[in-house]
């Protein structure tokens, strides 16, 4: 987990990562109750990623990309 968070470098992963996890949180809590740790752990993860994965796509075409200029 400390290879990983020290390898992003991108400001964008910084700023979207918090949001993800936090409504991915949030949906878990409210929504999954599996009656198992496990599943609600994996249901949580890939919400997380999803999420995630949702938010850098609207930033990418949202956000102006200054490497462009």
């Amino acid at each position: 987990m400390f290879t990983l968070l020290k390898s992003l470098k991108d400001r964008q992963v910084w700023l979207s990562e918090p949001v993800s996890f936090v409504a991915a949180l949030v949906i878990a809590e409210l929504f999954y109750k599996f009656k198992s740790f496990l599943l609600e752990t994996g249901a949580f993860l890939v919400t997380w990623f999803v999420l995630g994965a949702i938010i850098h796509m609207v930033a990418k075409l949202v956000l102006p990309n200054p490497s462009r200029r």
